[in-house]
């Protein structure tokens, strides 16, 4: 027998051996998914937005790229292929990628929020307030969708509505700049200023 195949065949033998004298390592170690580091990280960055001196602008672009990953890359090519589809003045086309993404990814909240935002461009004001409730039920957070709602709200004169949505939209991000300019400007307007 030939030197490689004898030591092929000791081998065999003896493993099921050494395997019954291993100590025992117990289960393997919980490796977390992609989607529950993002949870993990938008905690932390929420968070960080309610401490004293927060560098909104900064911790805001982390949290809408959090928003923008998905655990598929078919996900985000889809969601980038929507943005550029509105980036060039192709609404039909965006719209019917982002129909796509919301039926074959309906967790992935940020693909219902670029729909919302779209459908506002549109003027197709009902339908982008219910996919902003669809986006926050899936992230509550989600302090564009709350904005989103104000504006709207605002459009249709339902300025107390508004200021709810705002003011929740503040309650989440108080580095939000323009969501008070919104409620001062509710005020000025219930005011008849």
């Amino acid at each position: 027998m030939r030197p490689v195949l004898l030591f092929v065949a000791l081998t065999a033998l003896a493993l099921p051996a050494l395997a019954q004298d291993a100590p025992d390592a117990g289960p393997l170690p919980h490796r977390e998914k992609p989607s529950e580091i993002r949870a993990e990280q938008l905690d932390a960055l929420f968070a960080r937005l309610h401490q004293p001196g927060a560098q909104g602008e900064a911790l805001e672009e982390r949290i809408w790229q959090l928003w923008s990953s998905s655990d598929s890359p078919t996900a985000e090519a889809l969601l980038q292929q929507s943005e550029r589809a509105i980036a060039a003045r192709a609404p039909a086309e965006a719209l019917s990628i982002l129909d796509r993404l919301t039926t074959a990814f309906p967790d992935f909240a940020e693909a219902w929020n670029k729909r919302a935002t779209l459908y506002f461009m549109m003027k197709r004001y009902d339908a982008s307030l219910q996919d902003i409730d669809r986006v926050l039920e899936l992230e509550p957070r989600h302090f564009g969708a709350l904005s989103g709602r104000g504006m709207i709200l605002m459009h249709q004169k339902k300025y107390a509505e508004a200021r709810v949505a705002y003011e929740e939209a503040l309650a989440v991000n108080p580095t939000l700049e323009r969501a008070q300019e919104a409620l001062d400007a509710i005020d000025r307007l219930e005011q008849g200023i």
